[in-house]
């Protein structure tokens, strides 16, 4: 059950209310097929092979075979009952944290770091959400504790990203840089500036015109004074 919790993200009524039924292959995967969470809301949850040999140990111990995967354990240690009660999901999960020096840990905390461990493995957001079965995706990221990064934000390197000047030698001033983009671009001083304002993609349009380029050079550039001793590599 622990595993189950821990690695799968499960509520503690969604656990009690499995059955064998529930657990299928899918793509060649075992999964926990048509699970009914929060809401009334149906999803398919993804069972990882140590969880599912966990469970097979725990199937053949008890002797279950049909019916609800968990079941109450008598003195005497035989399954006997037709399940078990979300709040002994509590106690089990309070009991096994306290062996192992944790005082204050509720089941919730499981699904919580099951959240963070698929985060913090790669997993994408969207994949988190669906193992998780949340209807916006603003839960799973309270459940992740997401911020927004800006120093290294995720639209810095997306490919479009203009390519470097480096056959621009000896141009030391911004203004000669601005220049050089104009004559590279074939547009006036008045249209280059607004055709700045589309960044990179404005950029990259310059880049497609080597035939243009090519006559620039041959009458533009030998004239200009802030363009003397450039050269193309």
């Amino acid at each position: 059950m622990l595993a189950l919790l821990l690695a799968c993200g499960l509520r503690r009524h969604e656990a009690v209310a499995l059955t064998l039924d529930h657990l299928q292959q899918r793509e060649e995967h075992w999964a926990i097929v048509d699970l009914m969470g929060k809401g009334g809301h149906v999803r398919t949850v993804p069972v990882p092979d140590w969880v599912k040999s966990e469970l097979e140990v725990w199937l053949a111990a008890a002797g279950i075979d049909r019916g609800r995967l968990f079941r109450r354990v008598n003195k005497v240690g035989k399954a006997w009952g037709g399940g078990i009660t979300v709040k002994a999901v509590w106690h089990i999960v309070k009991e096994s944290a306290k062996c192992i020096g944790v005082p204050k840990l509720a089941p919730h905390d499981l699904r919580r770091t099951c959240a963070r461990l698929c985060h913090a493995s790669g997993g994408e957001l969207e994949q988190i959400q669906f193992l998780l079965g949340h209807v916006s995706v603003q839960t799973t990221e309270r459940y992740l504790g997401c911020k927004q990064r800006i120093r290294s934000a995720v639209n810095d390197r997306i490919g479009i990203e203009p390519t470097p000047l480096s056959w621009v030698r000896g141009c030391g001033r911004l203004a000669d840089i601005r220049e050089l983009r104009v004559l590279r671009s074939g547009l006036s001083p008045s249209r280059a500036s607004s055709a700045s304002l589309f960044g990179p993609l404005a950029e990259s349009a310059m880049l497609t015109r080597p035939r243009r380029w090519q006559r620039w050079t041959r009458s533009a550039i030998p004239q200009h004074s802030s363009l003397r001793g450039l050269r193309r590599d």
